[in-house]
């Protein structure tokens, strides 16, 4: 399991590449679809219509993989914090029920608060 409350924050930015999408498919429950795809320097986060999947590459060959499933309907609260003049990062930060608080940072040009209609829209 990744160590979200003492391991790394991860620095996403928006990507549509379909790698990322293709490699967490077989993980994805029947009616489950990818909504975003996020990518970090050798990590990525892909949020589906029921869930948040944390990838985290290990390894020098990037083939060893750790899969973080974070449900939706674990989730008790969330914050959005969008970018700023001086700070170019928005970071959101949701608290799960059993595991605690999950953040994650986003660089500068992330609609956060469309994430933030994503994660509503699947927890409300």
């Amino acid at each position: 399991m990744i160590d979200f409350e003492n391991g790394s924050i991860f620095k996403l930015k928006l990507t549509d590449d379909p790698a990322f999408t293709d490699e967490v498919q077989p993980l994805l429950a029947d009616g489950e679809a990818v909504a975003l795809a996020f990518e970090g320097v050798r990590d990525y986060v892909v949020f589906t219509n029921k869930r948040v999947i944390a990838v985290n590459v290990q390894g020098i060959t990037g083939r060893k993989k750790d899969y973080a499933s974070l449900p939706y309907n674990k989730i008790q609260a969330y914050s959005v914090e969008t970018d700023g003049l001086m700070d170019n990062d928005g970071e959101l930060d949701m608290w799960f029920s059993g595991l605690g608080k999950v953040r994650f940072e986003f660089t500068e040009n992330v609609d956060l608060p469309a994430i933030a209609k994503h994660i509503a829209n699947c927890t409300l």
